[in-house]
């Protein structure tokens, strides 16, 4: 986990269209209970009851949760350490592509939370097998992990999971409440 201190004190603020008082605008609307609407850029009520639908827009960094079709919530989100690509094999730090299903709340994780995503799928499992490849696993939404918690909104400024998609601790305990098992997530490049 030291990686991901590297990283985010070696990438400088200023290169971010989101200003460090921003990141401390945000991270106190979190801490307050509240929800930040990063296209407004302000503060507001969480959204009530549960989500069944999430997309991911990996070129947006975006988190988007649906409930009845209709846009409940965005998230900025930090992604994979290996680049936009979509993930072919264990270990390449990339985030996967496609449509999955949420299939378990992991209390215990070791970030602050986390939802395990379906993947890989039988198909991805034959594809990456065909190549003599481990299509890999243990794809998450999570949390930080608790060496870097203070980090907050900040830790966006790199993509630094090992191919997972990571909120702040704040609003993973929201999606954690909000999203039951079985939803489904779309991640697009």
């Amino acid at each position: 986990m030291k990686r991901l201190g590297a990283l985010i004190l070696l990438s400088p603020l200023a290169a971010c269209s989101v200003t460090t008082g921003e990141y401390a605008a945000i991270d106190s609307c979190l801490a307050g209970g509240q929800a930040w609407n990063y296209r407004a850029s302000k503060c507001e009520r969480m959204s009530d009851g549960p989500v069944e639908l999430i997309r991911v827009d990996k070129s947006d960094h975006l988190m988007s949760v649906y409930r009845n079709g209709q846009l409940v919530r965005e998230f900025r989100v930090a992604l994979g350490r290996g680049g936009p690509l979509p993930k072919v094999q264990q270990g390449d730090g990339r985030v996967p592509e496609g449509t999955y299903r949420i299939t378990a709340h992991n209390p215990n994780s070791a970030f602050h939370l986390s939802l395990r995503i379906g993947y890989p799928t039988a198909e991805q499992v034959a594809a990456a097998a065909k190549r003599g490849l481990n299509a890999g696993g243990d794809i998450m939404i999570h949390g930080l992990p608790p060496a870097f918690k203070d980090y907050g909104a900040a830790h966006r400024e790199t993509d630094w999971t090992e191919g997972c998609i990571a909120v702040t601790d704040q609003e993973i305990e929201e999606i954690w409440r909000a999203v039951p098992a079985g939803a489904p997530i779309q991640i697009k490049p």
